[in-house]
């Protein structure tokens, strides 16, 4: 069933990429670029944007856990004519920690770059967007298959995660009147500097290409909710439609024995 209007065409479009300094965020910049679209590309380090190519049609460093640093990069895109129609919000960070040893600083630096930066980001958007009307605007988060139920070792990026997915829904929900549509997407493991620090296997691994090919598949298709690969994730959802009784019971035998530091495969 197609919820969203489908992107078949890029081409002149304006995409803004938040996060795409690597992995998915590259991928999706770099394949974008090639399709036409206007691409706008934002990330903390200026350096980083500076090395993409093919060249985007804009380079903005920006720091999201700075809600000036994004309303700066909206001023800039809207003097240039450029207000993005769609935006693919990839900014993310990623600590494994066990529920038995927290570091606080790292569980609030993961609160605040994965999910408020995006209330943030979205805040702003919605502001601008319902003071230019027109047309078909676009608002993507890219979440993870780690926030459909509780896992070892995400404490914290499970925890965002999971609450990014319900700010994907309520959005949809309600910016849909206003000609906003929303998709959420919930990638398994992708092969990036964020999960090559995992000590374990990553089962049906994607590359940050097939991952990007995969995105642009689902809003091809108007899908809401983008996940891959099906081979992993249609397992994952099965597993949290099981009672607690019997999903807490199975997710048992996956908890690192030790220290806690120890790394499970469960954490996408």
């Amino acid at each position: 069933m197609t919820l969203n209007p489908p992107i078949r065409d890029w081409s002149g479009r304006s995409v803004w990429l938040v996060g795409a300094s690597s992995g998915i965020g590259l991928a999706l910049a770099k394949e974008l670029v090639q399709l036409g679209a206007r691409v706008i590309v934002s990330a903390r380090s200026a350096q980083a944007l500076e090395d993409i190519s093919p060249a985007p049609h804009m380079r903005l460093p920006c720091d999201v856990r700075q809600a000036d640093d994004i309303e700066n990069a909206l001023e800039q895109m809207s003097r240039a004519d450029c207000l993005p129609e769609i935006v693919i919000w990839l900014a993310g960070v990623y600590h494994p920690m066990s529920a038995a040893d927290l570091d606080i600083d790292l569980v609030e630096q993961t609160l605040d770059i994965n999910l408020t930066a995006a209330y943030h980001g979205q805040a702003a958007l919605v502001r601008r967007w319902k003071a230019s009307p027109g047309g078909v605007r676009h608002w993507i988060l890219v979440s993870s298959v780690a926030g459909y139920s509780g896992l070892p070792l995400a404490s914290a990026y499970g925890a965002s995660k999971a609450a990014m997915t319900y700010l994907a829904e309520t959005a949809y929900l309600e910016l849909r009147p206003l000609g906003i549509a929303v998709s959420v997407v919930n990638p398994g493991f992708v092969d990036t500097r964020l999960t090559r620090r995992n000590r374990f296997r990553m089962p049906a691994l994607l590359t940050p290409e097939g991952a990007a090919r995969a995105t642009l598949r689902g809003l091809a298709q108007g899908r809401f909710e983008i996940h891959y690969p099906w081979r992993f994730t249609i397992w994952l959802k099965f597993l949290r439609i099981l009672p607690y009784a019997i999903y807490l019971r199975l997710m048992r035998g996956t908890v690192p024995r030790g220290d806690g530091q120890q790394q499970s495969g469960k954490t996408p």
